[in-house]
């Protein structure tokens, strides 16, 4: 026989939901390999279309972004996803409208810079990066191999439709195909790829040291 009084089964209502809102409140935003993570790459979303309207909108947010990170200092830009131990994706926001696919202004040489002015360029990419998503609908293959290339793909003209707001996600680096998996972490906003200030980044920072705080404070 149940012998729990109206009055118990009240306070075991009344206590619960306060358990489950303080663990969502005290965990950590970021993991800690985001943290402890030295190097970064920034590639443009395998899905974003460049608007006609503006057919450089995404290279422009790309390097954007490139930049904001190398004025905050934390980590070190690398042009190549093979050395990266994290992997932002950018996508400029495009409500819908004609837009260019496979466009060959995404595939710029990757020119970039060690910590110092932004005008100090220091290298440049030779050759075509690694994949950072599975091409193709066949199979994956197996694990440190890459399917050989086909050849480029050709620019077409379409239709997209997609969020008006800005996309930036974070993905784990050091893997084959890091934009196959969900990202670590992500942030959309109207105009947070823009220059001045790149929001995204400025919120990454915050979202870097919210985490930084929370880790300090654990047992």
């Amino acid at each position: 026989m149940n012998t729990r009084s109206p009055l118990t089964c009240l306070v075991l209502l009344a206590v619960v939901p306060f358990g489950i809102a303080k663990d969502k409140k005290d965990k950590q935003v970021l993991p800690n390999y985001v943290l402890q993570a030295q190097s970064v790459a920034v590639v443009i979303l395998p899905d974003a279309g460049e608007p006609v309207t503006d057919p450089t909108a995404n290279r422009d947010a790309e390097e954007n972004v490139e930049k904001a990170l190398q004025r905050w200092g934390r980590y070190r830009v690398v042009p190549d996803i093979t050395y990266a131990d994290l992997v932002i994706g950018v996508r400029k926001g495009h409500a819908g409208g004609p837009t260019i696919s496979n466009s060959p202004t995404d595939n710029r040489p990757v020119i970039y810079q060690q910590p110092g002015p932004e005008t100090t360029r220091v290298g440049v990419q030779q050759g075509t990066p690694p994949p950072s998503t599975f091409p193709g609908a066949q199979p994956a293959p197996p694990p440190g191999t890459h399917p050989t290339p086909t050849g480029p793909t050709r620019p077409s003209i379409g239709n997209e439709s997609g969020p008006p707001e800005d996309t930036f996600e974070l993905f784990l680096g050091g893997v084959d195909y890091p934009l196959d998996a969900a990202p670590v972490w992500r942030y959309m906003a109207k105009g947070a790829l823009n220059e001045p200030g790149v929001r995204a980044v400025d919120e990454f920072r915050k979202a870097v040291a919210e985490s930084e705080k929370q880790q300090k404070q654990k047992p």
